[in-house]
């Protein structure tokens, strides 16, 4: 039972992935992101709980990346898809409306821009499953990690929600940011660019240097910007993992 429980914590991750799916296709973009951080703590954990455990295995692996196309592909690509809809009609596509015409296919109000959106799901898919048979990547990474990726595009509806600003709003509600931001994401989800991973082996400060000044940095970013503080955490990432001499 105890060599279980890694695949227990991955099952939560998965069913908050699967609860975010059906509040970010209803339009709640703020529930369903709050949902996804509880996933993505789940999905740090259950490794965590494999190495404690010893109870690493090829399905915990396989079952991890499956949860993660969930949680930290699917969910990002409707909220996306969500935003670019709101930029170009004003509104949310409401799926579980009472109101079946709510896509506005019949009226001619539904266009095929918003998505565009779901090539995140694809993007992410496709780097899970490179992830999985990638030898290169025990002790970093190949590109951005999914769950990185997902908190950048869930930062976005946070923003406008708990820091609205019309400038804010001009930005993250520009379609053609959204959709450059869309390409971007899958374009550096797939990179073969080498950052760091949040992985301490030891605690001492010689080797994990990058880590604790990243940390620091992460932490004075979220006191100071708060939910702004997130896509410049990920853009400081991949800085750092760049211009890092031990990297």
């Amino acid at each position: 039972m105890i060599k279980q429980i890694p695949n227990i914590i991955t099952s939560l991750n998965l069913l908050c992935g699967c609860v975010a799916i059906l509040f970010a296709a209803s339009g709640d973009l703020i529930t369903a992101s709050f949902f996804v951080f509880f996933g993505i703590f789940f999905d740090f954990f259950d490794g965590l709980a494999a190495r404690l455990l010893k109870a690493q295995s090829t399905i915990g692996l396989e079952f991890d990346s499956l949860a993660d196309v969930i949680t930290s592909g699917v969910v990002p690509a409707i909220v996306m898809v969500q935003l670019i809809h709101q930029s170009t009609q004003g509104t949310n596509i409401q799926l579980f409306s009472e109101h079946t015409e709510s896509m506005k296919w019949i009226s001619g109000q539904f266009t095929f821009l918003p998505f565009v959106g779901l090539l995140i799901a694809v993007a992410s898919a496709y780097r899970l499953a490179k992830f999985n048979v990638d030898t290169r990547q025990t002790d970093r990474f190949i590109g951005l990690p999914t769950p990185a990726n997902t908190l950048l595009i869930l930062s976005l509806p946070l923003i406008l929600h708990f820091q609205y600003s019309e400038m804010a709003e001009s930005i993250i509600l520009n379609k053609w940011v959204l959709i450059g931001l869309t390409v971007a994401s899958c374009m550096l989800l797939n990179a073969e660019i080498r950052l760091f991973a949040l992985k301490f082996k030891t605690w001492d400060l010689k080797s994990n240097t990058v880590r604790y000044v990243f940390l620091a940095l992460s932490l004075i970013a979220i006191v100071l910007l708060k939910f702004i503080a997130i896509p410049v955490i990920i853009l400081l990432y991949i800085l750092m993992s760049l211009l890092w001499k031990e990297q």
